[in-house]
């Protein structure tokens, strides 16, 4: 038995409700679904069609974003695990950025078991730049390597939640934390970034 394919108007509508649930979102975090359901100009029964509830839609904003995270951490191809580092949290920056409301509701509580399957391909790359790192002598040693990891998530998830993505510099702090983390000293991050000013001129997010 074949499967057919969506039809081109229920793919467009279910793109459609997923920019209008960012745009909308972003705004309010707490938009009903019928809200959503006018800014992307359709019925809530049309957006039901595509989605259960709205927990449904969440969940669908966190998978979709997830992909394109996986997909920046895959492009990060540094030798230097301490170059990996700063080019990763550069890109996943800019890109949380660009959407940090919804950043910030994927790494909240009550989607974090989601949130973290969706991310696992991230954080497999995180785990292994970490051992390359700590390998190799350029990250810290004091701590085992999956629990360095965890904490570069979690500052990582901090520095998303907390920082204003808009601020002058939010880029270049967010690269600077989790060098630290791994243990760099700000020195050694200073020269790092120095010698390689591309990791965050084209990173910084405009106000």
């Amino acid at each position: 038995m074949t499967t057919r394919a969506p039809r081109r108007d229920s793919v467009e509508n279910r793109a459609g409700i997923l920019d209008a649930a960012r745009a909308t979102l972003a705004i309010d975090p707490r938009a009903s679904i019928d809200v959503i359901a006018r800014s992307a100009g359709l019925s809530r029964r049309t957006l039901y069609g595509h989605f259960d509830d709205r927990e449904a839609l969440i969940r669908e904003l966190i998978s979709t974003g997830a992909q394109r995270f996986n997909a920046i951490a895959a492009s990060v191809t540094d030798a230097d695990p301490r170059l990996a580092l700063a080019r990763l949290a550069a890109r996943l920056w800019r890109e949380a950025a660009h959407v940090q409301f919804a950043a910030a509701l994927a790494l909240d509580e009550t989607h974090v078991a989601h949130t973290a399957d969706a991310l696992a391909p991230l954080r497999r790359s995180v785990a292994d730049l970490t051992r390359r790192g700590q390998d190799d002598g350029s990250f810290r040693t004091d701590l085992a390597a999956p629990s360095l990891a965890r904490l570069i998530e979690e500052v990582a998830r901090t520095v998303v939640s907390r920082t204003d993505a808009g601020s002058s510099g939010a880029a270049n702090l967010a690269v600077r934390t989790l060098l630290s983390i791994a243990g760099l000293s700000w020195r050694e991050a200073d020269d790092l970034l120095a010698a390689h000013p591309e990791i965050l001129a084209s990173e910084e997010v405009p106000a």
